[in-house]
């Protein structure tokens, strides 16, 4: 990615759902609204719950097909298809940033879409025109995300809009069709509202201690880790950090957050 441009891309951090999200009677509509407040992005770099590995992992630049990355769902949702463009520059981009810092990158060129990135990307860009490149989690420690967020910051400024995909609590034992919400979701839910609020960095990262029912919440901790990457791709204005999404789903909380 070359060239800059008017507006700087916001950083977010989605909470994404499972599959059946698509059928949802309010979720779709509210990630469709969201993006379209947003400017309209060059490419995404998607970073989801749903990728670990190490050192850090790209994944295609070319078109293929996604990874049904689930088990035990009706056939039709394994039938979605997304087949946004590929992203190489953004993919060289993301290298020569890392490169610097002496982080070395692997490729895994026909590793598609996991769940984690395409279905909050069907809802919020569902024409799957705008280019995407999906890298790993190449750890779950706060601190080394937050700082590999830092690290791709300056790709905001590039029209790339940096996505840190994930769920805000996430414990499938908590989960409930009926969206009872166990009080530890709850919980966990308003400290987070509270701290990302006070813009208390020092307190997100040590969540699995200062945290209320943080075990409970997050078993482990891979889906709340995107939104350490987010955090640091904006560190420089954590003033501007809103909850864009709130609620629950299937009993998990769907906090999902803008900075910028």
């Amino acid at each position: 990615m070359t060239g800059t441009i008017d507006e700087r891309m916001p950083a977010i951090y989605v909470s994404h759902g499972a599959p059946l999200l698509a059928d949802d009677p309010i979720w779709p509509a509210q990630l469709a609204a969201w993006s379209g407040e947003l400017p309209r992005p060059k490419a995404v770099l998607m970073i989801s719950a749903h990728w670990e590995d190490a050192p850090l992992a790209i994944g295609a630049t070319v078109t293929v097909p996604l990874i049904y990355d689930f088990y035990g769902f009706p056939q039709h949702y394994y039938q979605v298809t997304y087949p946004a463009p590929g992203a190489p520059e953004l993919a060289e981009r993301v290298r020569r940033l890392l490169r610097t810092t002496g982080a070395p990158t692997q490729d895994f060129p026909d590793r598609g879409l996991d769940h984690g990135a395409y279905v909050p990307l069907r809802e919020m860009y569902p024409d799957a025109d705008v280019p995407v490149l999906q890298i790993s989690l190449p750890t779950l420690d706060p601190r080394r995300l937050l700082d590999m967020g830092r690290r791709l910051a300056p790709l905001r400024d590039e029209g790339v809009l940096i996505m840190g995909s994930g769920f805000f609590t996430h414990n499938l034992r908590a989960m409930s069709m009926e969206n009872r919400v166990h009080s530890a979701m709850a919980e966990f839910d308003d400290w987070g509202r509270e701290v990302l609020g006070a813009h208390d960095i020092d307190g997100l990262l040590d969540f699995e201690r200062k945290a209320p029912s943080s075990r409970l919440a997050h078993p482990r901790s891979d889906h709340l880790a995107p939104l350490f990457v987010t955090l640091g791709a904006g560190l420089d204005e954590l003033e501007t950090q809103r909850s864009v999404i709130e609620g629950f789903w299937l009993g998990m909380a769907k906090r999902s957050v803008q900075i910028g």
